[in-house]
C-alpha cells in the first residue's frame, strides 16, 4: 500500500482560544449591536478574524456577558457565536466549508455542520468530508468526524462513520497529531489506493510510528488475491502490509489467491515479430513432430 494519512484538520484550522485575544468582526451591510438581549450581529459577508484566523459566513451572530470583580471595570466575554450560510473558515494551512458553525466557548466545543457534507481542505491537496458534523474539543485536544465521513489524500481514500483524531503538544508547544481512531456502524472500516482493498472493523492510525492497523476479521484484497487475519498493520514508510492472526484466538491466517488467466495474459502481451520463412518452415516440421503443441514456449534460435 501506498502512503496512507488522516489529517489532523481542525487543529490546524483552531487553537483553543486565549482570554487576551481580540475577535475582530466586520461586516459589508451592516453590525448591530443588541444591548438588552446581550448579542452582536454581523450581515453580509460577516468575518471574525482572530489572530492568522478567520471565519466568514452570511450571518454571524455573538452572545456575550458581562462580568465585573471588586472594584474592576465591567467586561464583556463572548459566550459563543453563531455563523450561517457559506461557512468558511481559514487558517494558514487548511480551509473548512459548511453550511452552519456553532461555538459554545462554555462546553468548549466547535461544531460544523454542511448539506450535503462539511468539509475540510488542506493546502497539500488532502481532504476530510462527514455527513453530520465536523467537532472541535479545543481544552480536550481532540477532534470528532461522524456520518459516512471520507479522509482522501492522491493516493488512499479512508471510509468509516466516525474518526476520532487525538493531538498532543510537542517540545515547542504546538499541536501535532497523536492518533485516529477509526470506526464504521456497519463493522467495515475500508481503505482503498490504486493496489489494494484493505477493511476491518476498526482501525487506529500511529503518525509518530508512520503506521496503521486495522482490526478484527481483517480482509486484503489486491486483485482478486485474499488474505484474512485478526488484524493487518500497514508500515507506510515501506508500503509494506501484513496480516496477523491474535494468538488468543487459536485462528490461523488464510489467503485465496487466483492464477491468471493465461489466455488474457497471451491476449494482452506485446505481438511478436512474424517469423521468418524458413524459421516458419521449421516450426511448422516441429509441430508435427507430436501430436500437441506444449502448453508453454520456448526462445526460437536465431
Amino acid at each position: 500500500m501506498q502512503k496512507l494519512f488522516i489529517i489532523p484538520a481542525l487543529a490546524l484550522l483552531i487553537a483553543a482560544p486565549a482570554a487576551a485575544e481580540e475577535v475582530h468582526l466586520t461586516a459589508d451591510e451592516r453590525v448591530e449591536w443588541h444591548q438588552n438581549e446581550q448579542k452582536m450581529v454581523a450581515v453580509g459577508n460577516a468575518v471574525a478574524t482572530k489572530q492568522d484566523m478567520n471565519i466568514r459566513a452570511d450571518r454571524m451572530t455573538a452572545f456575550y456577558e458581562t462580568s465585573k470583580k471588586g472594584g474592576e471595570k465591567a467586561r464583556s466575554n463572548i459566550r459563543d457565536v453563531h455563523a450561517v450560510g457559506g461557512v468558511v473558515m481559514t487558517s494558514p494551512n487548511a480551509k473548512a466549508y459548511g453550511d452552519t458553525m456553532d461555538y459554545d466557548l462554555i462546553k468548549d466545543e466547535m461544531i460544523l455542520r454542511g448539506k450535503p457534507v462539511s468539509k475540510i481542505v488542506t493546502n497539500d491537496n488532502k481532504t476530510i468530508t462527514a455527513t453530520e458534523s465536523i467537532t472541535y474539543y479545543p481544552s480536550q485536544d481532540k477532534a470528532v468526524a461522524l456520518g459516512d465521513v471520507v479522509a482522501k489524500d492522491p493516493e488512499n481514500t479512508i471510509y468509516g462513520n466516525k474518526m476520532i483524531s487525538f493531538f498532543t503538544k510537542n517540545a515547542q508547544n504546538q499541536t501535532e497529531l497523536d492518533k485516529v481512531e477509526i470506526y464504521s456502524d456497519t463493522n467495515q472500516v475500508k481503505i482503498v489506493n490504486d493496489q489494494a482493498t484493505v477493511t476491518g472493523e476498526w482501525g487506529v492510525y500511529l503518525p509518530k510510528i508512520n503506521k496503521v492497523r486495522l482490526y478484527k476479521h481483517v480482509v486484503i484484497n489486491q486483485e482478486g488475491n485474499i488474505l484474512n487475519g485478526d488484524y493487518a498493520e500497514t508500515d507506510l514508510k515501506t508500503g509494506i502490509s501484513r496480516v496477523l492472526s491474535d494468538k488468543k484466538s487459536g485462528k490461523r491466517v488464510s489467503g485465496v489467491f487466483i492464477e491468471k488467466d493465461k489466455e488474457a495474459e497471451k491476449n494482452n502481451a506485446p505481438q511478436k515479430k512474424q517469423p521468418t520463412a524458413d524459421k516458419a518452415e521449421n516450426k511448422t516440421n516441429a509441430d508435427k513432430a507430436g501430436d500437441k503443441s506444449p502448453d508453454w514456449s520456448l526462445k526460437e534460435k536465431e
